[in-house]
């Protein structure tokens, strides 16, 4: 078995280890730090790195050294067939050495009849070969699966990256550019649907004119879908903020996928969550409204879609709790809207008064999707509730009502949890019929600092 040598050293990337290494290690040295634990999977770019590998790098740079076997997908660009091709070569190379390939996982995929050996798919073919100096500066001792996708179903691809999912001990990489060769302005409009697709788990929505790997994109998204991912923006630009030539742009974004217990912010993206909060609560105060803020200001994370409930507290007791339960903005929106609401309309409570703001305390809790719960009576959804953690979403009769998980600590029994979120529903306790449903999110909770002095006087807040 032979070695394929790389086909785009020199053009997409420097050609000498000295150069690469110095190259890939200075966009990791500048990525933002986006915060949770070893993503499963990640999207990355794979254009020259002059003008995507600060995007690569974005989620790169993220990655723990831990995996073993990383699947790596990308579009064929060159050569067209049907099905998906793997290699029967035993290593691949860079500047930086040999990446070896895991024969025996190759080996077994081969026996899908959609799987096979096509050394034109490899020849060359830059979507595989442009991430690997990344894996390789962030990984140890790694093994590779290299799937490059021609004509197939969606549905079959999920199938076949399911067969590969495996659990932490395998990363997987959807290597994908987004939009190509239009106006900078239309090329923002379309790579802004997609990352919200992405970022929605909408699969569906995503076709060959917004990423050239719109297969591998769409089949791992209906993958992340089944297993309730969080899917978190790490970048998103365009060729343009590079080569100044904004005509004809290609768009590049970077995202990390998470279990949702393993997903949370940065502690400096959380602390911007909290300041637009407050500034949104103080500006509605002061002003009547709430401030304007420029989406672009935020980082990226922030910039995603997501869904966020904020809650208020004065010396401990509640004083209002509004968010949403599905993400269907961007998150800095979210933020803004809900900590607006709970402070000046949750109908439980009189408006927040610019004298109390500064006892106001603000905690922002960021929901996972929410996933229908199966059950045959009321006892056996009692057995499936995790207590401290699960939120659920109640409906019946017309009415519905939520906890986050936090109020576990208040009700903390299955049956005192349902009972009273039965009752915040407007149903009775012991409620219970044929037409009632209920969902399970987990949320990442962060709160402003006690001991720190409180400004009401926030940026854009007079």
């Amino acid at each position: 078995m032979g070695v394929h040598e790389p086909v785009v050293a020199g053009s997409f990337y420097p050609a000498e280890s000295d150069g690469l290494s110095r190259t890939v290690d200075g966009f990791l040295a500048k990525a933002p730090k986006i915060g949770g634990g070893a993503p499963k999977a990640v999207i990355m770019p794979h254009a020259g790195y002059r003008f995507s590998g600060a995007t690569a790098a974005a989620a790169a740079a993220q990655l723990s050294p831990g995996p073993r076997r990383v699947v790596v997908i990308g579009p064929s660009h060159r050569h067209a067939f049907h099905g998906v091709a793997v290699s029967d070569m035993r290593a691949m190379a860079t500047p930086l050495g040999q990446v070896p390939l895991d024969r025996a996982t190759i080996d077994a995929l081969l026996l899908d009849p959609d799987v096979s050996v096509i050394p034109e798919a490899f020849a060359r073919e830059h979507s595989i070969e442009v991430e690997l100096p990344f894996l390789q500066r962030c990984l140890t001792d790694f093994h590779l699966v290299p799937l490059v996708v021609g004509e197939i179903s969606d549905a079959r691809l999920a199938e076949i990256i399911g067969i590969l999912w495996g659990g932490a001990e395998t990363l997987i990489v959807v290597s994908t550019d987004l939009s190509h060769f239009m106006a900078a302005h239309a090329a923002q409009e379309i790579d802004g649907q997609t990352a919200a697709a992405i970022e929605l788990i909408e699969p569906a929505k995503i076709g060959s004119d917004q990423a050239c790997g719109h297969r591998p994109l769409s089949a791992f998204l209906t993958c992340a879908d089944r297993r309730g991912l969080r899917l978190t923006r790490a970048d998103l630009t365009h060729s343009g903020n590079i080569s100044g030539d904004l005509e004809r742009v290609v768009g590049y974004g970077a995202w990390l996928a998470h279990a949702p217990e393993d997903a949370e912010l940065s502690p400096d993206h959380r602390a911007a969550a909290l300041r637009l909060a407050r500034q949104a609560m103080s500006s509605r105060a002061r002003n009547g409204r709430p401030p304007v803020i420029s989406l672009p200001s935020f980082p990226h994370p922030l910039q995603g879609y997501g869904a966020a409930f904020v809650s208020l507290t004065q010396q401990g007791r509640l004083r209002g709790c509004i968010g949403s339960l599905k993400a269907h903005r961007p998150l800095a929106e979210d933020i803004l809207d809900n900590a607006v609401r709970a402070g000046f309309h949750d109908p439980r409570f009189h408006p927040v008064s610019v004298e109390e703001l500064p006892d106001c305390h603000i905690e922002i809790s960021l929901l996972s999707r929410p996933a229908p719960i199966q059950f045959t009576d009321e006892e056996d959804l009692k057995t499936q509730l995790v207590p401290g953690r699960d939120g659920l979403i109640l409906e019946s009769s017309g009415k519905r009502g939520t906890f986050l998980p936090k109020v576990w600590g208040s009700l903390d029994a299955p049956d005192k949890f349902l009972n009273g979120l039965k009752i915040k529903a407007g149903l009775q306790k012991d409620h219970w019929s044929g037409d009632i449903k209920l969902w399970r999110y987990m949320s990442e909770d962060f709160a402003e600092d006690l001991s720190a002095p409180t400004s009401i006087g926030a940026k854009g807040g007079k």
